[in-house]
């Protein structure tokens, strides 16, 4: 949570690129992100002097000593005039950005430097910013940001993240982070786990991920609030995993390197040091040969909104996921993906729009009936049309499923509010499904972990007229595995009363004549 004049400065800072000539938000967040990423350089190398001259080593040094190398420093180009900054920005720090990237990355892929990692992605980086005010008040604004402080700095780039409101040409758009919130507290990821996002856009849910897993995992004395009120939770509880967090939780893949950048800072600033975020279309071929192990078999948890737009060239398509679904629908695909990506009992919680809950197409039916005969489809949750607003009005669902087993009964529920209206506005309201909606998941997830029997279950969740009920996996198989929730759904239909037409009739007629009274009134008058 951020400090009312946290948001005050990055609001006029955005203010200022729009008015010096960057438009689109996405490069905005890019440009702040490459000088969030120079000053996180020089911090790095500030806490690697002291750690020297404490121990009295030699400085494990990212930059040149020679004073060339060490211009390339935040704090020694930070107070330059606008124009040679711009220029030394361009010619030099920009270039020691991309030479990073080729120089300290491991022959297995990940990053071998906590902060150089990133520069895998910086290598045809630019600088946009043509405006030498601008920069300067940029470069102002991100040295006045606390970015020492592991909590702070992940709200900081959730705040500009939010400021993005265009769709992609992929048909990816961001997803509402209390959607995004529900989804991970139903996962309920633990500290030891592997977690991946095969289509991670700006990472959103591995970022929110971890910030879960510090809520979950502090103690008492791990957790303050500030003077604004707002809640910090230090994770202290989750040290223990701490190298396994920084390195091997956290796996996301995309194709878009301007998204990879993105994801990347996000879950550096999350303080994930070495997330494994990778180039690569999660449903080409080229999967099996570039992450072969992460191919099958590989993840616990994963979390997405996989773009569901268009169709995919089926000789580029990983021919592993056509022999689970014959199609060129990439949301029938990408289901397929995760089904195979997932280890045996891994938990994915993915959104899916409408048309896979109850497509008549032969692979519609194929993927239903997999999920429904060899895995554990858990639940499904309708989400209202206007969720996505503004950036699409599409209907979707959630899908909660478990690799492996067979599936007895699916739960359901009808979200109809998000805390939000549903317009282009989503202005705040009252009305929030979404707490109820966790509530009952649990409650249902106690339910069938403890072994409960079907008469049980049916207690808590048969009324079908209620927003969470279950239905009998056997019901959904003998409707062509139909998942759509309006077939399953009872509605109570309330008698109206009406009066007898005669008593209507003699009220319109007692009204015709106040009229016709009225109108005389109103003639004699004239």
């Amino acid at each position: 949570m951020l400090t009312g004049q946290i948001r005050n400065d990055i609001d006029k800072l955005w203010e200022k690129f729009w008015t010096g000539g960057i438009a689109n938000p996405l490069t905005v967040i890019e440009q702040i992100s490459y000088l969030m990423f120079a000053r996180m350089l020089d911090i790095q190398e500030e806490v690697a002097e002291r750690k020297a001259a404490k121990t009295g080593k030699q400085v494990e040094r990212l930059f040149p000593e020679d004073y060339k190398g060490q211009l390339l420093r935040w704090k020694n180009f930070k107070n330059m005039a606008g124009k040679e900054m711009l220029a030394h920005l361009k010619k030099n720090v920009f270039p020691f950005f991309a030479s990073l990237g080729r120089e300290e990355i491991g022959e297995d892929g990940t990053a071998a430097h906590a902060l150089a990692g990133i520069g895998e992605y910086m290598q045809d980086a630019d600088i946009e910013i043509k405006n030498e005010s601008v920069l300067v008040a940029a470069v102002e604004m991100i040295d006045k940001l606390p970015l020492t402080e592991s909590d702070v700095k992940g709200d900081i780039y959730e705040y500009l993240l939010s400021k993005l409101t265009t769709a992609g040409i992929n048909g990816q758009f961001r997803t509402p982070r209390h959607i995004i919130d529900t989804m991970i507290a139903m996962a309920d990821p633990q500290p030891d786990a592997v977690i991946c996002d095969p289509a991670c856009g700006t990472a959103g849910f591995l970022a929110r991920t971890m910030e879960y897993l510090n809520r979950e995992h502090s103690s008492e004395s791990g957790t303050f609030t500030d003077e604004d009120g707002n809640p910090h939770y230090s994770g202290d509880l989750l040290e223990p995993y701490r190298d396994h967090i920084n390195s091997d939780m956290f796996w996301g893949f995309d194709f878009d390197t301007t998204m990879l950048r993105v994801s990347s800072m996000n879950m550096l600033l999350h303080g994930v040091a070495g997330a494994n975020i990778h180039y690569q279309d999660s449903l080409n071929k080229s999967v099996r040969e570039n992450f072969p192990r992460q191919e099958q078999d590989f993840f616990d948890v994963i979390l997405a909104n996989p773009p569901f737009k268009g169709s995919l060239d089926e000789s580029n398509t990983n021919p592993d996921l056509l022999g689970m679904v014959k199609t060129k629908k990439t949301e029938l695909l990408f289901v397929a993906h995760i089904l195979r990506a997932l280890k045996p009992g891994g938990f994915a919680a993915v959104i899916v729009p409408d048309g896979v809950l109850f497509g008549s197409s032969k692979a519609h039916q194929q993927l239903r009936k997999e999920l429904l005969e060899n895995n554990q489809l858990e639940g499904i949750v309708s989400l209202p049309s206007g969720v996505f607003k503004p950036y699409a009005g599409v209907s979707t669902a959630v899908l909660l499923f478990t690799k492996g087993g067979s599936t007895e009964r699916v739960w359901f529920y009808d979200l109809q509010a998000d805390g939000y209206s549903l317009d282009d506005k989503r202005s705040p309201i009252k009305d929030n499904d979404l707490p109820d909606a966790l509530e009952q998941w649990r409650a249902y997830r106690e339910l069938v972990l403890a072994n409960a029997d079907a008469e049980e279950i049916g207690k808590r969740f048969g009324d079908k007229t209620q927003k969470a009920f279950v239905v009998d996996a056997k019901d959904v198989a003998g409707n062509k595995y139909d998942l759509s929730i309006n077939r399953y759904k009872e509605v109570v239909y309330e008698e109206e009363q009406y009066d007898p037409p005669k008593e209507i009739l003699e009220r319109l007629l007692r009204l015709e004549d106040e009229i016709i009274t009225e109108l005389k009134v109103l003639e004699g008058m004239l």
